[in-house]
């Protein structure tokens, strides 16, 4: 029988980047691959999972220049044109946002990675071009600094707690 709170506590840090990851998280909490992942099913089917994310380390990868591209799209055009935005590779992100008007008129945002600030300018002009944009008001948001990116922890182990103190 899997322990649950064992489970969460594992697949929190997330899935390790091996072919069989859920062979070693069962490993990990005591229990057999098929085990974890009926019970993965079960707790998505139960609602208590919605979905599992990806936390890319770009800078990592070579990417050192990214921007948040925010975009004032008429609202019948929202989705349309989200879904353009992310066919494209370089596009990690592609979200719905209320308007905050008067200062605020951006509803669509996407962050685009690049190799370098003109790398990510020209990724952006490629993306206007291939989805007809160029008359839509849209503004690049360069980050100045990374954040320490990671999924949400659920339950906090000692490894958690000596990791929060250091």
């Amino acid at each position: 029988m899997i322990n649950e709170r064992k489970l969460i506590a594992a697949l929190q840090h997330g899935l390790p980047l091996v072919s069989h990851p859920y062979a070693v998280i069962a490993d990990q909490i005591g229990s057999t691959e098929t085990e974890v992942i009926d019970y993965i099913r079960f707790m998505k089917d139960k609602g208590d999972i919605k979905r599992f994310g990806v936390v890319v380390h770009h800078r990592q990868l070579g990417y050192n220049s990214n921007a948040m591209v925010v975009w004032d799209i008429p609202d019948d055009r929202v989705d349309e044109l989200g879904e353009c935005f992310g066919q494209f590779d370089f596009v990690t992100l592609s979200y719905r946002r209320p308007r905050h008007l008067p200062d605020w008129p951006y509803n669509l945002f996407c962050m685009i990675h690049g190799k370098d600030r003109t790398d990510v300018l020209k990724n952006l002009d490629l993306m206007v071009q291939h989805c007809n944009v160029a008359d839509i008001r849209h503004e690049p948001l360069f980050s100045n600094r990374c954040f320490k990116q990671r999924g949400a922890i659920y339950i906090h182990t000692d490894d958690d707690k000596k990791a929060h103190r250091a």
